[in-house]
């Protein structure tokens, strides 16, 4: 009996390519749907949780490119394009609206499952960031809550979307402009509140802060180890 470790949707209207990829993930413990159509895939994505979506660009009605425009505020699942060959225009396009990879037709169905385990994997990684412990502190970012000493915290989404964005790039400089951005808000002095507050959540002495630190003249950063 196959464990089944992801579930993909793959949408493609041509059935053999369909059968062909389906039949392969299986062998793969992968458990698969399929659509035969944009309209078809949206109808299953709000209704199930997919892992990766396998989505053929080139299709009758609305494109795999028009799927992912229409739906990129709500999809987060990563998104593989499966592309006609030479449509260089189409992939950067896909691209940059915010597909993960692309596969060229024709391909090897080996090659394929090798860019799903990837992007997956990467998945996975991140996903593990949303707990991150050091020293003192734990902070879970799906219950939304910071440990300090054994004293919970209670964070609030604008908190959550600075530190989520922070812990995923350690060391690097936040501007002002670029967390104004990211809550959007654009008041400066509203930002600073909202880093002071968070600090009295991390930092043992929130007037000398060891991780959510000032750069002055910059912006803020966030150390971990």
């Amino acid at each position: 009996m196959n464990k089944f470790i992801n579930h993909i949707l793959v949408v493609d209207d041509d059935d053999e390519i369909r059968s062909l990829v389906k039949q392969y993930l299986d062998q793969n413990n992968f458990l698969v749907t399929t659509a035969t159509s944009a309209e078809d895939a949206i109808k299953k994505v709000d209704i199930i949780k997919f892992d990766l979506i396998v989505l053929d660009i080139m299709m009758p009605g609305k494109s795999g490119l028009d799927f992912i425009q229409e739906n990129k505020n709500k999809i987060k699942t990563p998104i593989i394009l499966l592309t006609a060959k030479g449509t260089t225009s189409e992939r950067v396009e896909g691209l940059e609206i915010g597909a993960d990879d692309y596969l060229p037709k024709p391909f090897e169905p080996k090659e394929l499952v090798l860019r799903i385990k990837n992007i997956l994997n990467k998945t996975v990684v991140k996903n593990i960031k949303k707990i991150i412990s050091f020293e003192n502190l734990t902070i879970d970012l799906n219950k939304k809550i910071i440990l300090k000493d054994n004293k919970e915290f209670k964070i609030n989404i604008t908190e959550k979307k600075i530190i989520e964005e922070m812990i995923g790039s350690p060391g690097k400089t936040f501007t002002r402009d670029e967390i104004a951005n990211l809550i959007n808000l654009s008041k400066e002095r509203s930002i600073d509140v909202i880093i002071t507050r968070l600090r009295k959540k991390i930092e043992q002495d929130p007037k000398n802060p060891k991780y959510l630190q000032t750069i002055r003249g910059e912006g803020y950063v966030l150390w971990i180890e």
